[in-house]
């Protein structure tokens, strides 16, 4: 499985509500096995500048590479992108992440 993870931020007098909107159109896009829109809740206390996160799953990477070029990808990267300020994303394969870190004796 392909994790998906994006944040973007919003310019100062910038719409949040507009950007969530636009980043919502994701959330029908039929390639991904999971896909959520979060606003930061604010509670690191090191850094605000994310204002939403993007988080998906995917099959694999040919499921990625359909969402990419689904047209709801499309529609919403044409209205979110001169919106937002900062987008800044990840994808990582979860069968070859480090889930717990083994001490050596």
């Amino acid at each position: 499985m392909i994790r998906h993870i994006v944040f973007f931020s919003v310019p100062e007098g910038g719409d949040a509500d507009q950007i969530e909107t636009g980043l919502s159109i994701l959330t029908e896009n039929p390639h991904a096995s999971v896909l959520e829109i979060g606003r930061n809740t604010r509670s690191d206390l090191y850094d605000e500048k994310v204002d939403f996160v993007v988080y998906g799953e995917f099959e694999d990477e040919a499921a990625l590479a359909a969402y990419r070029e689904h047209p709801l990808y499309k529609k919403s990267t044409a209205l979110v992108r001169p919106l937002r300020e900062m987008r800044m994303a990840a994808d990582y394969d979860t069968a070859k992440a480090v889930r717990k870190a083994r001490l050596k004796d």
